[in-house]
């Protein structure tokens, strides 16, 4: 518990436990909510894109608004929580040196309730008509086992290459150049336009996960977890090892 004084008409220096107070919610508990928040809005975004898009428009409406969207709330939140959302861009955070173990399954568990409560809002203000015939679902663009192998490799190649991108904006020190919300937005966008009618490019277990719940269809779902999953761990061990600066090196590290 937190101790507060208010009212004795003057100023009093933060004591110890005071700063101690301080600093477990803002290492600990706000980067959680901040995940939380941000797959929320995400998520929303992302499930309103594909339930308003025109027909006409193809893939370009989700694929913009997913990385606009990505890009906007990294750009807000990411200084406190580092701008996750995502499952598997914690899991190769936490291997790269980015992020504690002791963090990792706080931050799941708060991406998925978001990714959930991002998934029903977007159900709550649609019309139930265009929920259910929304086109272009990333968990329903599997439909066949003769489609399972081509969209498992296709998230886990688009998962690598956003999860690259936003490692290799943050992780790396060598890196000048670090626009990184505008890196991982445009990543985004790219691989949706490039992988959704394979895979449908989720890239994400918890933009998977709400929806599924919201739609209860489970058909497949388990490419959505393997493959970014497996891209994380793939993307983590490159940069410990290849592409990483010296002092991420598990090997020949630098000083």
């Amino acid at each position: 518990m937190c101790d507060s004084d208010f009212g004795n008409g003057k100023m009093k220096e933060p004591s110890e436990a005071g700063r101690a107070c301080t600093s477990w919610y803002e290492q600990l508990v706000q980067p959680c909510l901040l995940e939380l928040l941000g797959s929320a809005l995400f998520i929303f975004i992302g499930c309103m894109s594909v339930i308003e898009n025109v027909p006409d428009m193809g893939l370009l409406q989700p694929a913009l608004a997913h990385g606009l969207a990505l890009s906007l709330i990294i750009s807000t939140l990411g200084n406190i929580s580092g701008g996750h959302f995502n499952p598997a861009v914690s899991l190769a955070a936490m291997l790269s040196g980015g992020l504690t173990l002791m963090m990792l399954l706080p931050y799941w568990i708060c991406q998925l309730l978001g990714g959930l409560l991002g998934a029903a809002l977007a159900k709550v203000v649609s019309p139930e008509e265009r929920f259910w015939n929304a086109t272009g679902a990333a968990f329903v663009t599997v439909q066949k086992q003769g489609q399972v192998m081509g969209a498992l490799v296709a998230e886990i190649i688009l998962t690598m290459l956003t999860l690259a991108v936003g490692l290799g904006t943050t992780t790396n020190e060598k890196t000048t150049f670090s626009p990184t919300p505008f890196c991982v937005g445009l990543s985004v966008t790219m691989a949706i336009l490039a992988g959704g009618a394979v895979s449908g490019a989720c890239m994400n277990p918890a933009r998977a996960f709400g929806p599924a719940v919201m739609a209860n269809y489970w058909g497949f779902h388990w490419i959505y977890w393997l493959g970014p999953l497996l891209a994380s761990l793939l993307v983590g061990l490159l940069f410990r090892f290849v592409t990483g600066d010296g002092k991420t090196h598990l090997i020949l590290k630098g000083q």
